[in-house]
């Protein structure tokens, strides 16, 4: 249930086990890879080291597709986060890949289109279908803008909307306006708890000519940091990345009361008080088309392993499972790492139709990490009232001082980014040798 980016994933994990995957999806996808129900996909993605990984895992040879058409591929000094308007030591051994989501998602579309027994069905879910204790299938209607024959782009389709849909296995990666919470209730079920943290946060996106402003930059990240009591009216938070067809994707980022707005003005005048790599593309290229706005009110997510009992033959991938603060790029990554938890679970060959919680736990592991790492950094927000975590005041003081430490010192920062790009659990940070380091630096510097 669900044809994008976590839902393409899962199908390409479910091929290498099932007789048959049918993909669920009720939009329209374009060659563009744009679908006119999900407008955050016109919005800047990252695809983290991990991410990247993961991505040639499970299609091998696609990023070398990707560049032969014009993605950009970041390593070392081509990849620049800054903090506080500093720019962090260098990590060579960090990789980005650059490239718009549709673009990327058309791309990992086409390829699980040419699996053997993979077929998609342009529909809209209705509704679980249950024997017993296990879901068996689901409903399907006619999508309501566009009542079609059940036909959809991107590789072999069939079937018709208005049918139940028989599996044994079903996986919901409708995103977060998934509705399986209101199905299980409907059929005597529980709805996994949900974890909530309010952040107000608004992003927009615009799109450059992209030529020799900035030499071999691929991506150019800055945050506000522990100098800037993380208030990004003091540090303008963006991100910029050389992508496809020529062009500079720019994001901008702000909480509460400054969200930035769709005004192409005011999105320039915001550009030019960032940190250099920003402020080049503003003064120097041209902006193509409209600045496209998306608004993100809280993180959540799904505990399923807090539940006394589930249905067999269900799980749950992507923002259905888990939806967190997007200016960390986490996304794509945690999608992929969940389908690489399910992969795990299909390899132990379980019984179709038991509770599926091995691979709950397995992927709320990726949440987990995921989560502590972007609701850590929100509550530095003036404007987020938590819930806080227990002993959150010492693992801010330390997480200040090994932000700070980043800045300065490569080997104190690629520690720190293993563990932003999802290399490695956040635990890593709590390393005694890491933290001396860390503290040696900070006396030096000052």
């Amino acid at each position: 249930m669900g044809g994008s980016y976590a839902g393409l994933f899962a199908a390409r994990v479910l091929s290498d086990h099932a007789e048959e995957v049918v993909v669920v999806e009720p939009d329209v996808i374009g060659e563009d890879g744009l679908g006119r129900r999900s407008p955050q996909r016109r919005q800047l993605h990252a695809l983290l080291s991990m991410g990247h990984r993961q991505l040639e895992r499970w299609f091998p040879g696609l990023t070398e597709e990707l560049v032969r058409d014009g993605a950009r591929l970041g390593a070392g000094d081509d990849v620049r986060f800054y903090v506080d308007g500093r720019l962090k030591a260098p990590v060579a051994e960090t990789r980005m890949l650059g490239a718009t989501r549709p673009f990327l998602e058309n791309r990992v579309r086409r390829r699980v289109g040419l699996l053997p027994h993979v077929r998609f069905v342009r529909a809209d879910v209705t509704g679980l279908l249950f024997h017993r204790d296990h879901v068996t299938g689901v409903a399907t209607a006619a999508p309501a803008d566009d009542p079609s024959d059940g036909r959809a782009p991107g590789g072999r389709t069939g079937g018709t909307t208005g049918e139940e849909i028989r599996a044994d296995f079903v996986v919901d990666a409708t995103g977060r306006s998934s509705r399986l919470d209101d199905w299980l209730l409907r059929h005597g079920w529980d709805a996994a708890p949900v974890d909530r943290m309010r952040i107000d946060l608004g992003y927009a996106t615009a799109s450059f000519h992209r030529g020799g402003e900035l030499g071999t930059t691929v991506i150019a990240h800055s945050t506000p940091g522990p100098a800037s009591d993380y208030r990004p009216e003091v540090t303008e938070p963006g991100a910029l990345a050389a992508v496809e067809g020529d062009r500079w994707s720019v994001v901008l980022a702000g909480y509460a009361g400054y969200r930035p707005g769709p005004d192409p003005d005011e999105f320039l005048r915001r550009m030019r008080r960032c940190v250099a790599p920003i402020r080049t593309v503003a003064e120097e290229s041209t902006m193509i088309g409209s600045v496209d706005t998306y608004r993100f009110v809280e993180s959540r997510r799904r505990v399923h392993t807090r539940l006394r009992r589930f249905p067999g033959g269900l799980v749950v991938v992507g923002d259905a499972l888990a939806s967190v603060n997007p200016v960390y790029g986490q996304g794509l990554t945690l999608a992929a790492l969940e389908a690489d938890a399910l992969a795990a679970y299909l390899r132990t060959g379980p019984r179709p139709h038991a509770p599926a919680l091995p691979y709950f736990r397995r992927a709320e592991t990726a949440v987990d990490a995921a989560w502590q790492l972007s609701t850590g950094a929100d509550l530095a927000q003036p404007h987020v009232t938590g819930p806080y975590p227990r002993g959150y005041r010492a693992q801010k003081w330390v997480a200040d001082r090994l932000t700070r430490a980043s800045v300065i010192d490569s080997a104190v920062n690629a520690a720190y980014m293993r563990v932003v790009h999802m290399e490695a659990p956040p635990k890593a940070l709590t390393d005694p040798r890491l933290l001396a380091r860390a503290a040696r630096v900070l006396l030096r510097d000052r």
